[in-house]
């Protein structure tokens, strides 16, 4: 079975075994992180999301994507130019499994964003 989910403001297709690489997630490798932002569970279409519907996943790693290098050149007779780099934050993730219902007994902790207000 497959999932849709919502994390970091993007949208992932999701089954048991797939790895993902997500925005970074407060969470340490090993830790279980469970998803509760589920769009779609099957052919179970939400409106907006999945009631008691879940996706769990194993943290992996943190991890840094490839740097992404800007080069900025400005007017004529200024001579000016700069060259800024990038790489973001990234948390790899191990789906466990896809849980229609239930979520709420799990017991196990929410994926919470590393810069959302609840931790800032």
């Amino acid at each position: 079975m497959f999932a849709v989910l919502k994390t970091g403001g993007k949208q992932y297709k999701v089954q048991a075994g797939d790895v993902l690489r997500v925005e970074k997630l407060n969470a340490a490798a090993g830790d279980k992180v469970q998803f509760n932002e589920i769009l779609m569970v099957g052919s179970t279409l939400g409106a907006p999301m999945v009631d008691g519907a879940c996706v769990q996943a194993e943290v992996i790693d943190q991890i840094k994507a490839d740097k992404v290098i800007t080069f900025v050149k400005r007017r004529r007779k200024h001579s000016s130019q700069r060259t800024r780099g990038h790489r973001q934050q990234l948390t790899l993730l191990r789906v466990t499994d896809v849980l229609a219902e239930g979520a709420a007994s799990t017991g196990v902790k929410t994926a919470v964003g590393a810069r959302t207000k609840e931790n800032a």
